[in-house]
């Protein structure tokens, strides 16, 4: 029997965001032929199978094997890169939701890495700050579990004025590009560092004051990784009862996807659907933690965004396209 992978969207040779998420690797290639193409999405499948379910050796698993058969379906993006100290590769990025539905149905007892953080950060002339530059903000953020992103030039270049308003269209930007709801937005001054965190549409601010710029960089990642830790990082136990409304749903696609995205989160044991109208279902849904940290999780991916409160709900979300 099938398993149901999620609905990734494969869309060729499209510029890739630099990123150190879990879902994105690279693999050498030995020809851009079909075949050869999805022996490498399989290769590469196996690797990140291997980073979401914590290191665990998931190849006697029950539908191990189909999934690597089915990566070419899980694949979001890919490119081919050549150079003559490497040759031939091949840059893939997975479909996060997918992914972590494979390890949930390959009963794996550690799911749910965390999304990246894209940093956005600038100096007092306002130039924005590449990996070397942020080498010390990276590695703290590293270190306390988090992969990190970067602005792409490639792309189109996010309205960090709407990003720190929470505006939904610049969200659903931020997440169609770097698949995640966390960025960090930072700018350097000669003596202080202005910071705002974004989780899911939530906002927190903060300055710190020096003149060492790297120390600066060093503490904004720790501060940062504590607020997020708080949010995400929660044990659950037991089981409780919350009937959440999410709207934005126009097509059978959207409805699997969502579903797909919350059964794949590790704080969510079950969701019943109660009923449907317009463009949102009503659903009930037994958790682990308590609401805000659950919003924190769910919103955290990016395709989630906290609305308006809907009658007779615990909870109101949107998804976001």
């Amino acid at each position: 029997m099938l398993l149901l992978w999620g609905f990734a969207v494969l869309s060729p040779c499209r510029a890739q965001p630099l990123t150190s998420s879990a879902y994105t690797v690279v693999v050498p290639m030995s020809g851009t032929a079909t075949t050869e193409r999805n022996r490498a999405f399989s290769t590469a499948l196996a690797q990140v199978l291997a980073r979401v379910s914590g290191g665990r050796d998931l190849r006697s698993r029950p539908g191990y094997d189909e999934a690597l058969s089915h990566a070419p379906e899980m694949v979001k993006y890919y490119r081919f890169r050549n150079d003559e100290l490497t040759g031939l590769q091949l840059q893939v990025s997975f479909d996060p939701g997918s992914v972590r539905r494979a390890v949930t149905q390959m009963q794996s007892s550690r799911v749910g890495v965390k999304p990246p953080v894209l940093l956005i950060v600038r100096d007092a002339q306002g130039t924005l700050l590449g990996p070397d530059a942020l080498a010390s903000l990276a590695l703290v953020v590293n270190q306390r579990g988090y992969g990190v992103a970067y602005p792409d030039t490639a792309l189109p270049a996010l309205d960090t004025s709407k990003l720190m308003a929470a505006d939904p269209s610049a969200l659903a930007a931020m997440a169609s590009h770097y698949h995640t709801g966390l960025a960090l937005l930072g700018r350097m001054h000669q003596d202080s560092a202005d910071w705002t965190l974004l989780s899911g549409g939530h906002v927190k601010q903060w300055t710190d004051r020096g003149d060492d710029s790297v120390r600066l960089l060093a503490e904004a990642g720790r501060t940062m990784a504590d607020n997020l830790g708080q949010q995400l990082n929660v044990i659950g136990e037991g089981g409780r009862k919350v009937r959440l409304w999410i709207a934005g749903l126009y097509s059978a696609l959207d409805y699997a996807s969502m579903l797909a995205s919350l059964r794949s989160d590790v704080a969510v044991l079950k969701v019943t659907t109660l009923g449907a109208h317009d463009d949102g279902v009503l659903l009930m849904v037994m958790v682990s933690v308590p609401l805000p940290n659950l919003v924190a999780g769910l919103t955290s991916q990016g395709q989630l965004l906290p609305t308006l409160p809907h009658t007779g709900t615990d909870l109101a979300l949107r998804w976001l396209h």
